[in-house]
């Protein structure tokens, strides 16, 4: 069976997002040259993804460790694992997350890593192997969480936000406002203040074990899921 074509671009853009390493730091040469060739990003995209290259190129590991742990662990409107945007912590959260699960199997794709599922580096990882179409239609899915953490990063200073705003190119759609708008009426967490952020970030265990009513949906299809309202009603939320 014929390898897959690797979308070199969204595997940067995984990387990018990935937790810091050592081993990061050596292979940015190598991503910063595959960002700045492709052709599909604007020459405005790809000067913006710059900063954050050079920063993850130069900077000391531990200042880039403590950086993405205040952003992306400590705050959960700057979340990475996507279904926190749509689902919240309801049961419709553990459903999506088998059936992503069952579309990675089919996609033959087994990602080695302790993240959840929805996680975005590694769906970029995911969707580097996928069809063009696919990938883009899943992206398009996702364009208005692209766009409001690409605005919350912004007002952070952060240039993690250039990754989102080439993201939202690739997907080659329009965010859609009335999305954004919800996503961004969400008040900011405070990343210093740490009793409040355990307080928010407790809730029951994600299982992902077999479930008769998942089905094995393509990517977009479960994907499309994100359109669906940031906030579930209550008597959906879990124990």
């Amino acid at each position: 069976m014929a390898q897959p074509v690797v979308d070199r671009t969204l595997k940067a853009f995984s990387l990018l997002l990935s937790y810091p390493t050592c081993a990061l730091q050596h292979a940015m040469p190598e991503i910063s040259a595959i960002l700045a060739s492709d052709t599909r990003l604007t020459a405005t995209a790809r000067r913006a993804l710059r900063p954050l290259v050079e920063a993850l190129s130069g900077r000391d590991i531990y200042d880039l460790e403590e950086q993405y742990v205040l952003l992306f662990d400590r705050s959960r409107t700057l979340s990475l694992n996507l279904f926190e945007h749509v689902h919240g912590e309801s049961r419709d959260r553990g459903g999506a997350m088998v059936s992503l699960v069952e579309t990675y199997r089919e996609g033959g794709f087994d990602p080695v890593t302790s993240e959840l599922p929805d996680h975005l580096p590694v769906l970029l990882e995911f969707l580097s192997t996928c069809s063009p179409m696919v990938a883009q239609d899943t992206l398009a899915d996702a364009a208005h969480i692209f766009e409001a953490l690409n605005a919350r990063l912004i007002r952070r200073e952060s240039p993690y936000s250039a990754v989102f705003a080439s993201l939202l190119q690739l997907a080659g759609v329009k965010a859609d406002k009335d999305a954004v708008a919800e996503m961004l009426a969400q008040p900011d967490d405070d990343p210093t203040d740490l009793e409040a952020l355990d307080e928010v970030w407790e809730e029951s265990e994600v299982l992902f074990g077999p479930d008769p009513n998942a089905g094995c949906p393509q990517a977009r299809e479960m994907l499309a899921q994100m359109d669906l309202p940031t906030n579930p009603p209550p008597q959906h939320a879990a124990e």
